[in-house]
């Protein structure tokens, strides 16, 4: 990666300004910049993966020296543009979000995965910024990113400033709170930086204490084998019995953490259609995804983040949720029955969750 540009010639305070509004402009809401030294943060996730916190997420491992420097990443980077973009639907409501929580019959999928797949929509977004700014000021090396590469993204965008590392490990942000998405453009030119911005948790510790499986063990500090978000989606075996009844009728990922924080009273709506939700997973009940053939679901879910997970992973999900709701009383008949007629097709993972939901059938409600 090789510029041609040289510092001097870069106006910095009408490209800054530039910069702000071509990010708007594409529909991000918030963008900063910085450099690549990591520092502490690089100690932290040694630390962390030496700890097994990572669970089976073996790339995190694997690439862990890449993480740690987004310069072995992408030769020649000396800053680094972070983005950030909300996600959350006009119609998002989060008393509502608790009553799906409560009403076992349901199937809640996190919020940020009703809609299209959001490695899509940023990465394109990215791409046509950075060519916009070769445009202003002429032939850069650059490659663009969202969760997508070894890229310690949350600790940049802290870095840079877009906001806060909360004590469930996400960005917090005082304007939009935590629900949005982030991104990044690795350039070799050397903009200027901003700084971090002052931390706004205090003594709150609301996304510790509603964990439903204790996952977040001390501030800052996220044991991803405890995370429902991990264990729906990233975990390609069997999800830990210990772990099953706290899952409830959560099917892919868990937004505790996000709905209890009292910053995300700001968290602000997005207007792009990319978002909105699909295929009513905003109300659909476990008995509606259950009734999907496999066909049905590489056809709803095209598109989309959950079709990465499979068949296979989605209804050993869903299979414990029916059991959930089996175990207090809920649609005990139908459930059943559904279960039951889909244990001669279901493979060994689906099959060992079936029974288990089953015998959730004899627990006293």
């Amino acid at each position: 990666m090789s510029s041609s540009i040289s510092p001097q010639s870069i106006d910095e305070s009408n490209l800054r300004d530039w910069l702000n509004t071509q990010a708007m402009a594409l529909g991000f809401d918030g963008l900063r910049i910085t450099d690549t030294h990591l520092g502490p943060a690089t100690d932290r996730l040694k630390e962390w993966l030496e700890q097994g916190c990572h669970g089976q997420m073996e790339y995190m491992q694997r690439h862990a020296e890449l993480r740690s420097n987004p310069e072995l990443l992408v030769p020649g980077t000396v800053r680094v543009i972070c983005v950030s973009m909300n996600y959350l639907p006009p119609e998002t409501d989060f008393d509502a979000e608790w009553q799906r929580l409560e009403n076992l019959s349901q199937a809640v999928v996190s919020m940020y995965a009703r809609g299209r797949d959001y490695h899509k929509v940023l990465r394109n977004r990215l791409q046509e910024f950075a060519q916009r700014i070769e445009e202003r000021i002429g032939k850069l090396g650059y490659r663009v990113f969202t969760d997508s590469a070894p890229l310690m993204e949350v600790e940049l965008a802290r870095k840079a400033g877009l906001g806060w590392r909360g004590k469930h490990t996400l960005l917090l942000n005082r304007e939009s709170g935590s629900t949005f998405f982030l991104g990044e453009i690795l350039v070799d030119v050397p903009l200027p930086i901003d700084q971090a911005i002052e931390e706004h948790c205090g003594t709150c510790t609301s996304c510790i204490d509603v964990c439903p499986t204790q996952a977040i063990t001390a501030p800052y500090q996220l044991d991803a084998r405890r995370c429902i978000s991990y264990l729906t989606i990233e975990n390609p075996d069997s999800i830990p019995v210990e772990f099953r009844k706290a899952m409830g009728n959560r099917v892919y990922g868990c937004d505790d953490c996000q709905l209890i924080c009292p910053w995300n009273k700001f968290a602000k709506r997005s207007q792009l259609p990319d978002f909105a939700q699909r295929h009513g997973l905003g109300q659909a009940t476990l008995l509606q995804l259950w009734s999907w053939t496999e066909q049905e679901f590489e056809q709803r879910h095209e598109g989309s983040a959950i079709r990465r997970i499979g068949y296979s992973r989605w209804r050993r999900n869903l299979a414990v949720a029916m059991g959930n709701a089996l175990a207090s009383g809920v649609e005990k008949g139908a459930i059943t029955e559904a279960l039951k007629s889909a244990l001669p097709s279901a493979d060994p993972l689906v099959t060992e969750h079936i029974e288990w939901a089953l015998g959730q059938n004899a627990r006293p409600t």
